[in-house]
């Protein structure tokens, strides 16, 4: 996996970098590297992400709660 597609996995997620630290419970420093491209993504973490993040673009958005104001 490259930087660019786990930021892009991230996003797809609407994921920060500190909830993917979070939910790994790792250091937020390994997670930088990673985004950066200074440390390898290992293969069972891209594999994760990729899933997790083709699950949700496959999913979508419902759109039919957009500008709903009532409560």
């Amino acid at each position: 996996m490259t930087p660019k597609r786990f930021a892009e996995c991230l996003a797809s997620l609407r994921w920060t970098t500190i909830d993917l630290t979070s939910a790994l419970q790792c250091q937020l420093a390994w997670i930088e590297a990673m985004e950066s491209g200074q440390a390898e993504i290992p293969e069972d973490l891209a594999c994760w992400l990729e899933s997790l993040a083709k699950c949700h673009e496959a999913a979508g958005i419902p759109i039919r709660y957009r500008d709903l104001a009532q409560f």
